[in-house]
């Protein structure tokens, strides 16, 4: 109310001064309170106008550091995005619990990939963890005591499967242990980097369980059915090397370089159309869930219908006239 008695009052200030009551009132209420009665002060008692746009302006920072602070309210994640690029990083942030996954975290990954895929700034994200883990497996602490119907009728772990629905390309920078849901995360995303201290496993049944987040499906895609049938039995971990060599993540590199590899590669792929990037990426999804010629006929259909947007003219257009495209996303 008191803010919204100000702003009628604004209209006896100068323009230049309005104009500042306006903008600190879009950016944070709070902040912009304080530098409203700065400005009513000083438009009262007549000091110069360049005082009271700089006490206002003061007010108008606040503001916005307020503003940024609120607009990222994750406790069990970080997100951030290098202005200049259309690249999000998203980082696990449990460090004293090795990053494992608890309902608060999950629902806070999940939310962040569906606010990243509904803006138009970010076009490719980057999922890591920190050094020592990527993710340990799920929280033990919250689930030990669940009961079947617990599990049911909140769909336990079945609504993670909302990380593979991301429509924009994710890749896993993976550092440390990769375990139980961890793995099962990491293995939702579209690349996997690892760093050579990555150790991967499924060691659900040493706790008297199985996978339940994908593990007993797509390890047996990625790896094959003896050794995923192996590690899901045993618990035994595996190598970064090992998960290299058998086609569960694309690269490994030294532990320090994992993450700005992945951002590297991300970068390369969000100056691509971003069309075409999601239209692949649906494309090589599908060969995981259907036939081969239901994908043959999915993949065609993708492959003619990027013939209707401008980036394909763009792209073939500079391929003839040997430039850089420039590519406009539609």
């Amino acid at each position: 109310k008191i803010l919204d008695k100000m702003l009628a009052s604004s209209k006896m200030l100068r323009r230049s001064q309005r104009a500042v009551v306006v903008s600190a009132a879009n950016m944070a209420r709070p902040a912009t309170v304080a530098a409203l009665r700065t400005l009513r002060t000083a438009s009262f008692s007549i000091p110069s106008v360049s005082v009271a746009h700089r006490r206002a302006m003061d007010g108008v920072g606040q503001a916005r550091r307020q503003f940024s602070a609120e607009a990222m309210p994750y406790k069990c994640i970080t997100v951030e995005r290098n202005e200049n690029e259309k690249v999000l990083v998203v980082t696990l942030n449990r460090p004293k619990a090795l990053n494992a996954l608890n309902s608060v975290l999950m629902s806070e990954l999940i939310d962040a990939l569906e606010k990243a895929d509904a803006n138009p700034q970010v076009s490719c994200i980057v999922l890591t963890g920190g050094e020592k883990a990527f993710a340990a497996g799920a929280d033990i602490k919250e689930m030990a005591n669940k009961t079947f119907i617990d599990a049911y009728k909140e769909n336990f772990a079945a609504t993670w499967q909302a990380v593979s629905r991301t429509r924009k390309p994710i890749i896993a920078a993976v550092n440390g242990f990769c375990l139980g849901g961890g793995c099962e995360v990491a293995m939702m995303c579209d690349i996997m980097y690892a760093g050579e201290n990555a150790k991967f496993a499924q060691p659900e049944i040493t706790l008297g369980t199985i996978p339940g987040a994908g593990g007993t499906q797509r390890l047996v895609r990625q790896i094959g059915k003896s050794r995923a049938m192996e590690l899901c039995l045993t618990g035994e971990m595996m190598s970064s090397e090992e998960a290299l060599k058998l086609g569960l993540v694309s690269k490994v590199f030294p532990t320090a370089e994992t993450i700005p590899q992945a951002i590297a590669t991300a970068t390369k792929i969000a100056s691509m159309s971003q069309l075409s990037v999601e239209m692949t990426k649906e494309a090589i999804n599908q060969s995981y869930e259907t036939g081969l010629q239901q994908g043959l006929i999915h993949e065609s259909r993708a492959f003619w219908s990027t013939f209707a947007t401008k980036d394909q003219k763009e792209g073939m257009a500079a391929f003839v006239e040997k430039r850089k495209p420039d590519f406009k996303d539609c």
